[in-house]
């Protein structure tokens, strides 16, 4: 609904009630052309309310004290011009005036006019007033004859107080085109650098660029972002990281392994900015802790278990909080502390296990308190199951965000309890009596964070180019030396040639795929000891055709005697390959508990195989140690399953001919213990219950006459030292008696 001419003075009135401020010129013309058309309608409104009765059927509207009526001395002739001009010009104004009492909460309105400026005058007619002075403007240019006399200063005052609003406020000032922020920006560029407006448009531009860049910051574009935040001054800009890196923390938690991330890597080059940011995230846990905020609370609460997972601050700071939170627990505080543990769980398990075990008991307790909501205790229950699988959904610090390495971290040690200045200060822009000083020690700070010259941006840019000239230079001198000084050159100096080392192994892994596919693509062992022998595995590496025979073999569901005879033929091809499985079964022996029991079965008969065809020698089992403390059940299974083969392969009687063989026998003294008769009964017991029994008949024998020999031994023993007594009393006797004969002579 358009609102009618009568209803204009309460514009005027709501200009004498706003705040003192500037306007911008669209709605300083809306409040000039309203005040004149105003004037003139309330003229014409005073005289016919003169002219009717006290008790009239229309009463005028009330007007505003600070905004005067039109006299009444005017005539109807000019009121009736007035009205008629108002008609006019107020027709297409409904609209317009309707944006005037929407005033943007960071432009302060405009003072109050005076009454002389505002009043239509003698005449009648209404007067424009001036525009509204600058704010701290003298009285004389507030007045209204200053106002008439010298319009161009007033004018020149309002654009300048308008620019430097523009320039400032909380938003940042209004919508600036691009075509003109660019010519700002070049008449910015022509100030001096020492100026407050100077150094309050680049603040801004410090605050812009900080915020896009924490507002952009994720996992995969974190280490481009860093190197960006650094080509900001981050010294004067300190409060404005650690406010926007706060701020997008509370408006995304679910981000905030990735904020921890980057105060860790700013941290290690300006620990100040670490300092700050984690002063002000303990304050604000504490004041949500104390306003009941649970948001806000759990929220800060894993900014920082994550800034304690990346070392930013001490492990303490954690036990600390979750002892608070429990100390005296509810729903809320409970909950913070169960997600908090989850969090930080995996690192406390590794710095303080018993400090995080002293917090699980502390949660046992509450649970069997039941006191708390049963939903808060099916969350109890769930940490003690995410502690069971050692926290693996909850990383300390994720691959992709381990940036840094822990020995270049610096910690903090603060604590709940501490008075921790927020230095709120440093969010506010001041300007800077040093600030060019000031602008040239971050520059060179940078440079050296960077690995940058101090030269600036162009001079690294013909470096660049100058670096690359001199490298495509010095490729071509190269080149020309080489064609100098080669086979063909006139000097007859030899090329020299640089070996290069592959120490990635991709050799190896070649070779290793080559013998895989060789062997799983035969169709015979004979083929396949073919092919392999031509590949002319250089010396140093036959291991690697042993270890992948024997990992075929294994995977088998059943064992096949094509990996037997095929290590067979490698066996008798060449003593080298003898020697290579042999040390084979000595590192398969010693790693074999971890193997299932189809592998095992596998390998053993697959050496039970080379045993009997003479392929290894049978000094391999030396490596075999059969006791109680050095056998486990895997390998005992092991011995089990190559002594049975090696039984059905040759017969029970070859075998045991064999094991007594006495050449041999240093050899199979493992496998048949005699030095402890603890050892032997074990042994023995070992071969019965496998069905080897017979083999143990010199063990049994020797363990009978343990104790004859154990009789013979201390009857040796004690003719020992019979012997060694007879010994000392004769060679005393001999003493004494050569002492009295010299004891006479002496006396002769």
């Amino acid at each position: 609904r358009s609102p009618s001419p009568a209803s204009w003075p309460r514009l005027r009135r709501g200009w004498a009630g706003l705040d003192s401020g500037p306007l911008s010129a669209g709605e300083r013309g809306q409040y000039l052309v309203g005040d004149c058309i105003a004037g003139g309608v309330m003229g014409r409104k005073r005289d016919r309310s003169a002219s009717t009765s006290s008790g009239g059927s229309r009463s005028t509207r009330k007007s505003g004290g600070s905004s005067g009526s039109s006299s009444g001395s005017s005539s109807g002739s000019d009121s009736d011009a007035s009205t008629n001009s108002a008609k006019s010009r107020g027709s297409d104004r409904p609209r317009k005036r309707s944006a005037v009492d929407k005033v943007s909460r960071d432009d302060p309105a405009p003072p109050a006019p005076p009454p002389a400026a505002v009043d239509g005058g003698s005449g009648g007619s209404s007067q424009p007033p001036p525009p509204p002075p600058a704010r701290g403007a003298s009285a004389a240019a507030a007045a209204p004859g200053a106002g008439q006399d010298k319009p161009s200063s007033a004018a020149q005052a309002f654009l300048e107080q308008e620019a430097r609003q523009k320039l400032g406020g909380r938003t940042g000032g209004v919508y600036i085109p691009p075509f003109k922020l660019a010519a700002m920006q070049k008449e910015m560029a022509k100030m001096d650098k020492a100026s407050k407006e100077y150094q309050r448009l680049k603040w801004e531009q410090l605050r812009k660029g900080i915020n896009g860049l924490v507002n952009k910051v994720n996992v995969a574009n974190i280490k481009d972002i860093i190197p960006e935040l650094f080509e900001l001054n981050l010294v004067r800009g300190k409060g404005l990281l650690a406010r926007a890196v706060m701020k997008a923390q509370l408006a995304s938690p679910g981000f905030t392994h990735i904020y921890s991330a980057l105060v860790a890597v700013l941290n290690t080059k300006l620990p100040e900015n670490g300092e700050l940011i984690v002063k002000r995230v303990i304050v604000g846990f504490r004041r949500a802790y104390k306003r009941r905020d649970k948001v806000v609370a759990t929220a800060f609460a894993k900014f920082i278990a994550h800034l304690v997972n990346h070392q930013v601050a001490h492990e303490l700071l954690a036990l600390q909080l979750l002892t608070v939170l429990l100390e005296e627990p509810t729903d809320d505080s409970v909950e913070i502390a169960v997600n908090f543990t989850k969090e930080v769980g995996q690192l406390l398990e590794q710095l303080s296990p018993r400090g995080l075990h002293a917090i699980f008991e502390r949660f046992r307790g509450i649970l069997h308190e039941g006191e708390i909501d049963k939903r808060v205790q099916y969350t109890i229950e769930g940490l003690f199951a995410v502690r069971k699988s050692n926290f693996s959904d909850f990383l300390a610090v994720p691959d992709e965000l381990d940036l840094v390495d822990r020995n270049d971290q610096i910690t903090f040690e603060f604590g709940l309890d501490d008075k921790l200045d927020k230095q709120e200060l440093l969010d506010v822009f001041r300007a800077e009596k040093d600030y060019e000083q000031n602008e040239r020690m971050w520059k060179s700070l940078r440079a050296e964070i960077l690995g940058e010259s101090d030269d600036g941006s162009d001079a690294d840019s013909e470096s660049g180019s100058g670096s690359e000239d001199s490298d495509s230079d010095s490729e071509d001198e190269d080149e020309e030396r080489g064609a100098v000084g080669g086979w063909g050159g006139p000097s007859g100096l030899e090329e020299k040639r640089t070996e290069i080392e592959d120490l990635t192994e991709q050799d190896l892994i070649n070779l290793r795929r080559t013998i895989y596919l060789t062997i799983m693509s035969s169709v015979g062992f004979e083929e396949c000891a073919h092919k392999l022998a031509r590949l002319n595995i250089p010396p140093g590496h036959e291991m690697e055709l042993c270890n992948m025979l024997i990992e075929c073999c294994s995977q088998e569901r059943t064992y096949l005697r094509y990996y037997g005879l095929l290590a067979q033929r490698f066996c008798l091809m060449e003593r080298r390959w003898t020697g290579t499985f042999d040390r084979g079964f000595s590192e398969q022996y010693t790693m074999i508990h971890r193997l299932e029991t189809n592998k095992l079965r596998n390998v053993a008969k697959l050496f039970a195989h080379l045993v009997v065809t003479d392929a290894i020698p049978w000094t391999c089992f030396e490596y075999i140690r059969l006791n109680e403390e050095e056998t486990t059940s895997s390998s005992r299974i092991f011995v089990k399953i190559l002594v049975q083969e090696v039984s059905e392969a040759i017969g029970i009687a070859k075998l045991k001919s064999r094991f007594s063989d006495p050449y041999m026998g240093q050899v199979f003294a493992g496998l048949f213990p005699k030095e402890n008769p603890r050892d032997t009964r074990f042994a023995i017991n070992y071969w019965t219950s496998i069905g080897l029994g017979a083999l143990t008949d010199g063990l049994r024998q020797h363990l009978k006459d343990a104790p004859k020999r154990l009789r013979e031994q201390q009857l040796a023993l004690a003719r020992q030292q019979a012997e060694m007594a007879r010994n000392a009393s004769s060679s005393s006797s001999s003493s004494s008696s050569s002492s009295s004969s010299s004891s006479s002579s002496s006396s002769d």
